[in-house]
């Protein structure tokens, strides 16, 4: 799958400083578009300059596309009074509303039509685009959306959440759509207001980073999926702590990633970590590693010692990401136990980010 890229010259960064190309080989995989680094095709948007721009020029290129074929049509839940008797009439409703004294009755019925969950969910994705997308230099995005957004008229507007569309995801879509949803999704997690009371909306920076995270996360999972061979790849999976007296407040511990090679046993646990800085300053000025993200591989790896030697001897990777500012690789040792720090360069040319991501998983103790 690694494939040299060929123009690695005029790299567009994101506001981020991740290329575009770059992000957009993230998304195809955190998607599970299984990317075909050759011929990925990304036109405009090479020139995105934030990831509103990216998102809205990629979008609306799906859109047309599909509108030059047909919106994808389904059976909808419609009622109200007509005149011809469809589906079922209700009898209740027709007499309160005295619409058989009009030659009409109330009917509910299911028309097969566009006014779909999946295109409400693109069209409503959208409206929020136009109102308040951040498209920096490339005002005329926004020109272009109203124009895409006319075009799918008759269409209801409906309440974005993530997790609703993520539910419509889970249904079997072609493949258009299910990209389309899927930047749906991230750019209403993007929107999504702060959990603190107030009115002050999160920073642009703090709402990338979240949207950034997810990316990230998933774009690791799958990409070792696909391209370990030998190994079962596991994203996610609950963790026990095996307690003596059990809490119900005690949390879930859960792994980003946990790899296993079938053949020799050997655990690796793999937390990915999207933020601003992977070195944090305490309040004597001494450079040192996020506290929390290392208890929190600790305890993955601590609680699970007893169940046999492999896990014993399992070893810990806090996987960040970095933009220019070369590669961070430090091993910790605890006792018996090993905890890796790691960062793969997202700046880089994209082959040399999936060498460093496969020599992460290759390095032994």
């Amino acid at each position: 799958m690694s494939q040299s890229i060929a123009a690695t010259k005029n790299i567009h960064p994101t506001e981020n400083g991740i290329p575009i190309r770059n992000l957009w080989y993230m998304l195809l995989y955190a998607w599970n578009e299984l990317p075909d680094l050759k011929t990925a095709d990304l036109g405009d948007a090479e020139d995105s300059p934030t990831l509103d721009a990216l998102f809205a020029l990629m979008l609306t290129k799906l859109l047309r596309q599909r509108l030059r074929i047909g919106l994808g049509r389904n059976y909808t839940e419609a009622h109200g009074a007509i005149k011809a008797i469809r589906g079922r009439v209700n009898f209740n409703e027709s007499l309160k509303r005295r619409t058989f004294e009009q030659g009409q009755a109330w009917c509910e019925y299911q028309p097969y039509d566009q006014n779909t969950l999946k295109n409400q969910i693109i069209r409503s994705t959208l409206q929020v685009l136009i109102r308040s997308g951040n498209f920096g230099s490339a005002n005329e995005l926004r020109h272009h959306l109203q124009m895409v957004f006319r075009a799918l008229d008759g269409i209801d507007l409906i309440e974005l959440h993530p997790d609703f569309i993520r539910r419509e995801l889970l249904n079997r879509h072609d493949r258009d759509y299910r990209l389309m949803l899927a930047i749906c999704e991230l750019i209403t997690q993007r929107q999504m207001p702060m959990e603190a009371a107030g009115t002050r909306l999160q920073p642009t920076l703090d709402r990338d980073a979240l949207t950034l995270h997810s990316i990230y996360e998933r774009f690791v999972a799958n990409f070792y999926r696909l391209h370990l061979k030998g190994w079962l790849v596991t994203a996610q999976k609950p963790l026990h702590w095996h307690e003596t007296f059990s809490s119900d407040l005690l949390p879930v511990m859960r792994p980003d990633l946990v790899l296993e090679e079938k053949l020799s046993g050997r655990i690796l646990v793999i937390d990915t970590k999207f933020t601003a800085k992977s070195i944090l300053q305490n309040q004597w000025g001494k450079l040192e590693f996020d506290s929390s993200h290392l208890y929190q591989v600790y305890a993955y790896l601590k609680t699970q010692e007893h169940l046999s030697d492999k896990h014993r001897q399992a070893e810990g990777v806090l996987l960040y990401p970095s933009i220019e500012s070369g590669r961070l690789s430090q091993r910790i040792q605890l006792q018996d136990m090993s905890i890796r720090v790691e960062s793969v360069d997202l700046s880089l040319p994209w082959q040399q980010v999936e060498e460093q991501l496969l020599e992460i998983v290759s390095a032994k103790h």
